[in-house]
């Protein structure tokens, strides 16, 4: 594994938490739901209550829109760089749907949403994801020299 530098996006990250932030709100108001990516995009594949179907594709479509206008904007797709393999990426999916289900929700619904009405639940979600990504980001980089 080559070693991989975090590039430092002050703005970008700064505008995106607005829309993120924004979205959240907008959906809460618009449909009293929460944003959590992971709730919305299960909702749509496995089913839900009449009505609850477009709003989630509106959702899931507007993800995958996002990196569409930027390329219709700039002429170029966002750059991503993922310095893992194919069943890196597999298996890390695949622990992240295992800590969604156990967790009651993913980083967005706790972290933007429950964090935001002061859910205590929230609180402790995001705190643990907060020291787990810290512990893994120094794991991988300085114990087995990612």
């Amino acid at each position: 594994m080559t070693g991989f530098e975090t590039e430092f996006t002050p703005l970008q990250s700064l505008a995106g938490g607005v829309l993120i932030g924004l979205s959240a709100v907008l959906l809460m108001f618009f449909q009293g739901r929460i944003m959590g990516a992971t709730g919305i995009l299960s909702g749509l594949v496995t089913g839900t209550a009449p009505g609850e179907k477009g709003w989630r594709a509106a959702m899931v479509a507007g993800m995958i829109a996002g990196p569409l206008l930027v390329m219709a904007l700039t002429g170029q797709m966002p750059a991503v760089e993922v310095p893992v393999s194919w069943p890196m990426i597999l298996a890390g999916g695949f622990i992240v749907g295992v800590g969604v289900t156990f967790g009651a929700g993913c980083t967005s619904g706790h972290g933007v949403c429950g964090n935001a009405r002061l859910s205590p639940r929230s609180l402790v979600a995001t705190v643990t994801f907060m020291i787990t990504c810290g512990i893994t980001v120094y794991v991988i980089r300085h114990v087995m020299g990612g």
